[in-house]
């Protein structure tokens, strides 16, 4: 993507012309195979996907480098937004985009989506897969052009319910137009089929809730994609 934000770009498969596109944003572990797999399915929708590494060289793989970057970038939005600006306008330029775009995020990636989404970019939507939903800025009423979904499991430990609702108030403060599915037994990470049970406390694979969600998102984007 540039020197020092990588990414990788997806193809949309079986496409006759320029595609939406579709900006793809990694959880804490970096730029890694849930993330590019994650692309790949998308791209099987018929989206340019840009699978983006917000966190630079050198990071993934380095756990104090991680906890250090995701702390910077979630407590200073401006730094997270000319990152994720950056990428959208890599995605955009690409000749395989019809220059509009979306963005979808998995955890650490959520919040990205969703901060990209609260500043105003010029996404078509922005999805939140089991991503942090509190923030230190808020949206301002009409500043969110993006139509939103966020996918959360209400037994996620790290995402509380009470930052749901309080995602909610935010959002209905700020007049966008945003949906929220949270589904029952699922708790955080239940996007990522490699998760080992128990190795990170709170975080688990669950097959229906993945299933159940990649239909809400591909939904979603078909839905706003067509407007």
């Amino acid at each position: 993507m540039t020197e020092n934000m990588p990414g990788i770009l997806y193809p949309a498969a079986n496409a006759d012309g320029p595609r939406p596109g579709l900006l793809l944003i990694h959880g804490g572990a970096g730029l890694d195979d849930h993330a590019r797999g994650q692309a790949e399915r998308y791209s099987r929708l018929g989206y340019t996907v840009l699978a983006c590494d917000m966190f630079g060289p050198g990071v993934a793989g380095d756990r104090a480098r991680i906890i250090e970057t995701v702390t910077a970038l979630r407590d200073d939005p401006d730094l997270l937004v000319a990152r994720g600006r950056a990428a959208l306008e890599a995605l955009v330029r690409s000749s395989g985009t019809d220059g509009r775009a979306a963005a979808i995020g998995f955890c650490f990636g959520g919040l990205a989506a969703l901060t990209l989404a609260r500043a105003g970019l010029p996404l078509t939507a922005a999805v939140s897969m089991h991503g942090s939903l509190a923030t230190p800025r808020p949206a301002e009423p009409g500043a969110v052009r993006a139509r939103l979904l966020v996918c959360h499991g209400a037994r996620d430990p790290h995402v509380l319910m009470s930052d749901v609702a309080a995602f909610a108030a935010e959002m209905t403060n700020a007049e966008a137009d945003w949906q929220l599915n949270v589904y029952g037994r699922a708790m955080h990470g239940f996007t990522h089929d490699h998760a080992v049970p128990g190795a990170i406390p709170g975080v688990e694979y669950d097959r229906e809730t993945d299933e159940l969600s990649f239909a809400a998102a591909r939904e979603q984007l078909e839905r706003c994609f067509s407007r």
